[in-house]
């Protein structure tokens, strides 16, 4: 028997189906194999057609079918982790009326600041736990105000994966978790915001239906199964955000665990056990997966932009030309911790909300040139990358996070010896690497959500384990390198 995940990016639409009893991933494959378009009709937008996803998501079933042989008839459920924070408008057909508008566009970020001013922040970060920013109610304010006729045929709105599921099965609703990254939900009411859809002017039936997360949400419908070649009435039980679903697929349900992703740029994902945020709303705070009215369970979601693209600029600019990723910290564990008093500050790729939205870019500090070299910058950038991290979770601390372990998968910056252990050492926490991906994660949240897996505990006990890096007994070069680096953020 088999469980299938779906990850829908803004990169590209992956499958993954899971042997249900061994737990292992028989077949994947994604869509497009080239990086996805974004139409950028103005500076700042960022928008994507929500039937690209479908088709990428068509053949992306197709290959993984053809590939693993399996009888669609045995896929017992169906699992979707998402691209956050998009709009998609649809009409009484489903049929979109525009193109999403997906994370990564800024246009509506005067509209949440104007509503954190006139909300005022103790509301908004007390029932929200967030400033409403550039998230998805901000995104419909601005559909709202600026295209009113097409506002006017609006039936409902959908975050990319409530889409998805609505193309799988003709019904349209959503989660609490889905509605809680919109900004739509309120914590301390345990309902939808009514301050924010009274301000924005939205009413309550523009939002779907809300499903549990882990729950049979919905069936494959026979026009769906006829498109996919799946069988008709295969339950979609499952559907998180990608952030979240990170999380899951590492097994990060507790409070205190941490789920840590180092590519471009860098997630920290805390789970929280009670609902509490930051004052000065330097990270964001959703409804984690297994959040419930009786089991809270938030996640606190750092990003940093300037990461694996500070390591990749240091590769192309620094090192030595021709080496690889594996040399290239080969020659950064050449020099000791610290880099001699050199010190990199990676915020090089934009505004961090870490940092109230201030933007210091990138820089390096205390350069010698008699003692220097290329070994100490590509060090000393993955020790500012790393500082940034323990920066972030300091906050996250403040919240009330105890930290204890940080997962992630075995990928990215965590294939550095350097990276890893200046974390462990930095922060105190264990780091536990294992060998996962969000669509796996996704088709074992649908095994939950379908009931053939008790709990998330049985779902990911054939995770693969890689490495465990615990901190070294001599820690006081590495917090002096940090405390220096902090002087200059």
């Amino acid at each position: 028997m088999y469980l299938l995940g779906y990850d829908i990016g803004s990169s590209s639409v992956k499958a993954s189906l899971v042997q249900r009893e061994s737990g292992k991933c028989v077949a994947s494959a994604f869509y497009p194999k080239t990086e996805a378009p974004i139409k950028a009709l103005k500076p700042g937008w960022a928008e994507q057609d929500p039937d690209m996803w479908w088709e990428n998501l068509k053949l992306a079933t197709a290959d993984v079918l053809q590939q693993s042989g399996a009888n669609p008839a045995e896929i017992e459920g169906i699992g979707i982790s998402y691209q956050m924070h998009g709009l998609v408008c649809v009409d009484k057909e489903g049929k979109p009326l525009r193109d999403a508008i997906i994370w990564c566009d800024s246009r509506a970020v005067p509209y949440g600041n104007m509503a954190f001013e006139v909300l005022e922040a103790d509301t908004c970060l007390s029932h929200l736990l967030n400033s409403p920013g550039n998230f998805t109610a901000s995104k419909l304010a601005w559909v709202k105000a600026n295209e009113p006729e097409l506002f006017a045929k609006i039936h409902k709105i959908m975050l990319p994966g409530d889409y998805i599921a609505m193309k799988l099965s003709g019904q349209m609703n959503t989660t609490v978790s889905g509605l809680s990254e919109g900004m739509f939900w309120d914590f301390k009411n345990n309902c939808l915001s009514k301050d924010l859809m009274n301000y924005y002017g939205f009413s309550e039936d523009l939002i779907a239906d809300i499903v549990p997360t882990f729950a049979v949400q919905a069936t494959v419908n026979a026009s769906a199964a006829a498109e996919l070649g799946l069988a008709a009435g295969t339950p979609i039980a499952y559907r998180g955000g990608d952030q979240p679903n990170n999380a899951l697929s590492l097994n990060v349900m507790k409070p205190g665990e941490l789920a840590t992703t180092g590519g471009t740029s860098g997630v920290v994902y805390g789970v929280l056990g009670e609902v509490n945020y930051d004052k000065l709303s330097r990270v964001n705070t959703f409804a984690h997966v297994n959040h419930s009215a009786e089991q809270t369970r938030l996640g606190v979601l750092l990003c940093i932009n300037g990461t694996g693209i500070l390591n990749a600029w240091m590769k192309r600019t620094v090192a030595p030309e021709g080496i690889g990723y594996a040399e290239m910290n080969e020659l950064a564990a050449t020099v000791p911790v610290g880099a001699e008093g050199l010190s990199v500050i990676p915020f090089g790729n934009g505004a961090e909300r870490v940092l109230q939205n201030e933007n210091p870019g990138a820089s390096v500090h205390g350069i010698n040139f008699n003692i220097h070299t290329k070994a100490h910058l590509v060090r000393a950038a993955q020790e500012g990358i790393a500082f940034s991290f323990a920066y972030g979770m300091e906050i996250m601390r403040d919240m009330g996070m105890q930290i204890e372990t940080i997962k992630a998968g075995h990928a990215n910056l965590f294939l550095s010896p350097l990276f890893r252990q200046t974390l462990a050492n930095v922060t105190g926490a264990t780091i536990e690497l294992y060998d996962t991906d969000g669509a796996v994660g996704a088709a074992k949240g649908a095994g939950i959500g379908v009931g053939v897996y008790k709990d998330s505990d049985e779902a990911f006990a054939t995770l693969e384990h890689k490495a465990t890096v615990k901190p070294e007994a001599d820690t006081e070069a590495c917090k002096a390198a940090y405390a220096l680096w902090k002087k200059y953020i």
